[in-house]
C-alpha cells in the first residue's frame, strides 16, 4: 500500500499522480507551480517537495517568465524534469479579463524554455468562461497524461 502524503513529495511513485490546474488566476498558480516542480523549490529558495505529474492552465498566463529561460539553461536537471512534464493550457480568443495574447505568450515561454511535452489549445468566441468542449479536451487529456484509460 502506497502512502500517499509521502508519495506526494519529492520520491516518484508511479502509483501516484497529482496533477496541477486552475482557471485564470488559479491557472497562474498552476502554471508558477509547473516551474516550481521543475526548479524544486520556489521563487523565494524555500524548496519546493512536491513531484508533479502534470499542469492545466485554463484562460491563465505564467507568472515569472521573463528569467525561466535563462534559469533552466543554468540545470540539466531542472531541464530534464521541463522537458517531461506535460502542460495544457487553454484560452479563449474572446477573453475580455486575461487577454489570449498573455496565455499564448505563456505557451510560447515554456516552450522555448524547453517544456517539451505543451498543448496549448484556442477556443475560438470563448470568453472568461470555460464549455464543455474545452472541460471534456481537458478530461481526455488528462486521462491520456496520467494513464487512466481503463480506470
Amino acid at each position: 500500500m502506497v502512502d500517499v502524503p509521502s508519495a506526494l513529495y519529492l520520491s516518484p511513485s508511479p502509483s501516484v499522480k497529482l496533477g496541477v490546474g486552475g482557471f485564470s488566476m488559479g491557472a497562474a498558480t498552476a502554471l508558477y507551480s509547473a516551474t516550481c516542480h521543475v526548479f524544486r523549490q520556489y521563487g523565494n529558495g524555500i524548496p519546493y517537495p512536491l513531484n508533479l505529474s502534470a499542469i492545466v492552465g485554463l484562460s491563465g498566463w505564467l507568472p515569472c517568465s521573463r528569467t525561466l529561460r535563462n534559469r533552466l539553461e543554468g540545470s540539466h536537471d531542472a531541464a530534464s524534469r521541463a522537458a517531461s512534464l506535460p502542460i495544457l493550457i487553454c484560452h479563449g480568443l474572446g477573453d475580455e479579463v486575461v487577454e489570449y495574447t498573455h496565455g499564448e505568450k505563456s505557451a510560447q515561454t515554456l516552450s522555448s524554455a524547453g517544456f517539451q511535452k505543451l498543448l496549448f489549445r484556442t477556443y475560438n468566441g470563448l470568453g472568461h468562461y470555460t464549455i464543455p468542449e474545452e472541460t471534456e479536451e481537458v478530461c481526455n487529456w488528462l486521462t491520456a497524461m496520467l494513464g487512466l484509460e481503463g480506470s
